[in-house]
Order: structure tokens, then sequence, then C-alpha cells
């Protein structure tokens, strides 16, 4: 009995539908512009720490296709890092959970500057699905100070692009327009 079940479930094509890939164009116009605005405000590629606050996992899902060979988010100057100390941007996913509060503000004071937050998914902007729980804060904005927040539950992967896009021209513009910092005293 078991081994007909299993030859069948073999040869058969998969029950789920496939994914639909992004159109090309977008995928070239978001590259394009990811690599102007990277390159503008760091002069290399951007690094990204992914830190997980207490979620469902559904946000991972989404920000772990981003590496995939559909997103491939390597193509566009973008990298995940396994420690914040080599990260330029702190991407969080879920809420901010009491017993995870700690860490994040951690991984945050790790990370150099210049710095900034994402939020990712619902969760992150107001505790989500978990808002009423005992356990839960907030919204990541509780513990951290939050640069960009992209909603949704979870975000697709073009949105987080998208998002990761938007930041870096918000910090682009913003940097055009701060005075150039004091020297400093020599001594």
């Amino acid at each position: 009995m078991l081994w007909p079940s299993l030859a069948r479930g073999l040869f058969r094509r998969p029950l789920t539908e496939p994914s639909t890939p992004p159109p090309p164009t977008t995928v070239a116009a978001l590259a394009e512009r990811l690599e102007a605005a990277a390159q503008a405000r760091l002069g290399r590629s951007l690094a990204i720490r992914h830190v997980d606050s207490g979620s469902c996992n559904g946000c991972e899902l989404e920000v772990n296709a981003l590496s995939g060979v559909v997103y491939d988010l390597e193509r566009f100057g973008l990298r995940f890092v396994a420690s914040p100390r080599h990260a330029d941007v702190l991407l969080v996913t879920g809420p901010a959970c009491h017993n995870m509060t700690e860490a994040v503000q951690r991984a945050f004071l790790c990370t150099p500057d210049p710095k900034w937050v994402v939020a990712v998914g619902d969760c992150a902007l107001d505790g989500g699905v978990f808002r009423d729980s005992y356990a839960v804060a907030g919204g990541v904005e509780r513990v951290l100070p939050v640069d960009l927040v992209i909603p949704g539950c979870p975000p697709s992967p073009t949105m987080l692009l998208e998002g990761l896009l938007s930041l870096l021209a918000v910090q682009e513009e913003g940097a055009a327009e701060d005075p150039p910092p004091p020297a400093a005293a020599g001594g």
C-alpha cells in the first residue's frame, strides 16, 4: 500500500500552482535604481541583517525568497550578513516581543553608522495579530527608531525590494540637503 502511493506521488505533477515571476522590466528597473542609489549613498553594496523579533515566520518566507533564483538579491548589490557588525540595514520582522527586546536593541547598537531600521510586515508596524498578547509590547518602533515600514501580511518580495529602494532614495535626498559636518579640531 505504501509503495504504490509513493510511486504515484513521485510521478504525478505537483498539486500546487507555480508562482508567477515578476515582470522582467520591473526587475530591471528596480536593479538599475537600487544600484545607483546604493552606490551614491554608500559607494558599495548594501549589507542587511535580518532579525526575527517574534513573528509567525510568514515575513521570513518572503525575505528568504529574495535570496532565491527568482529575485536574486545579490544582483542588486544587496546581501544578507550574519552579524549586525557588518550590516547597514537592520531588517526586523515580527512584533516587539518583551523577550526579544534586549536582543533587538543589542543588534541595533552593534550595527555601525550610518544604519537604518526597516520594520517588515503588519506585526512590525503595530503588533499585527499578536497586538493584544501579554508577550508583545507593540510595533518595532516601541523599542527601536524605525526608518521605514513595509506593510503587508506578509509583504511580497517585490514590495521588500521597492521598500529598500525607497529607503535609499529618501536617505540620499536627506544627505544632499544636510549641511556638511564641522571639521574635527586637530590637537
